[in-house]
């Protein structure tokens, strides 16, 4: 038998390896604490090499930071006619930072390259008038998201 030190954050775990294989399992994560199990104890597809990998997406899905997500849309009035000139705002929830976009003849605006692990709030501005706030879900699973801020321009 062979004594090794584990060192994890501050704190120190001994274990003692014996010609058994030992699995280590997180017991209590925030504190960094593991706890040496002998690999006897588990199943044989538990000690698969998938099962002993990083974790899989979860629902079998890529992870959301690999791509990004395009906001796309017009800013209308009651008749849906576009309004030109109108200014649309996107804030980060998390942050609170705030993008503006300055719509063209059209009333069209985009966004791109948000962080499809935030969510966002749209509203647009005409005239002093301003249109319903809109969210962008992080759990909307869409890359290219298109909504219409109507605003009553009386």
């Amino acid at each position: 038998m062979t004594a090794v030190r584990l060192k994890t954050g501050g704190n120190r775990v001994f274990a003692t390896i014996m010609k058994k294989a030992l699995i280590a399992v997180p017991l209590l994560v925030g504190l960094s604490l593991l706890v040496l199990l002998p690999a006897s104890i588990f199943a044989p597809s538990v000690l698969s090499t998938s099962a002993l990998a990083a974790p899989a997406p979860q629902f079998g899905r890529a992870a959301k930071e690999d791509t990004k997500r395009l906001l796309t849309g017009k800013v209308l009035d009651g008749g849906d006619n576009p309004l030109p000139n109108a200014v649309v705002y996107l804030t980060n929830t998390q942050t609170r930072a705030v993008k503006t976009y300055i719509v063209g003849a059209d009333g069209a605006y985009r966004f791109p390259a948000l962080q499809p692990s935030i969510d966002y709030e749209v509203y647009a501005q005409y005239n002093n008038r301003k249109s319903h706030t809109k969210t962008v879900s992080q759990f909307d699973d869409r890359t290219q998201v298109y909504l219409s801020l109507k605003i009553d321009a009386k």
